[in-house]
């Protein structure tokens, strides 16, 4: 999986609204606070709120805030807004992908894939990220990676 700066950036902007989703925030502040580029916020935003994930609202308190609590709303549902589907091979469904010969499993490391992705990406709420308190599926396979990559040898 391939996180484009779009969608890292709509991520950021949503936690960011999350911290304080009582009031609408103004782009300017988002921006500055997670360092995008406010010419590029403005087009993610556009896109979330065509998905209908965060609202505008006009006037001098106005800004963007999001549609539902920051508990309702997943990492998963900001990605599916700004990319699609978390996985795909080749545009095909997985259900009943199917290959001949040494590649016959595959398909079940592919279905692999995306339940892992799934898990984590649907398990992980904006408010979890909001109190910085991730789910421990995550923090364990977090620290998995980090413990990972200390064991292999500098190159």
């Amino acid at each position: 999986m391939r996180i484009s700066a779009r969608t890292d950036y709509a991520v950021r902007a949503m936690a960011e609204l999350a911290r304080s989703p009582e009031r609408p925030r103004k782009a300017e502040d988002v921006a500055g606070a997670q360092d995008i580029p406010v010419r590029f916020l403005f087009v993610v935003l556009s896109e979330l709120r065509q998905a209908r994930l965060v609202r505008s609202e006009r006037g001098p308190d106005g800004g963007y805030a999001l549609t539902r609590p920051p508990a309702e709303i997943t990492l998963a549902d900001v990605i599916r807004a700004m990319d699609g589907p978390l996985v795909s091979v080749r545009d095909l469904k997985l259900t009943g992908l199917a290959y001949e010969g040494a590649a016959a499993p595959l398909p079940d490391v592919w279905r692999a894939v995306r339940t892992s992705l799934r898990q984590v990406l649907e398990g992980t709420t904006l408010a979890d990220l909001a109190s910085g308190e991730l789910p421990d599926l995550v923090r364990e396979r977090a620290q998995t990676y980090n413990d990972d990559v200390r064991s292999y040898p500098p190159r």
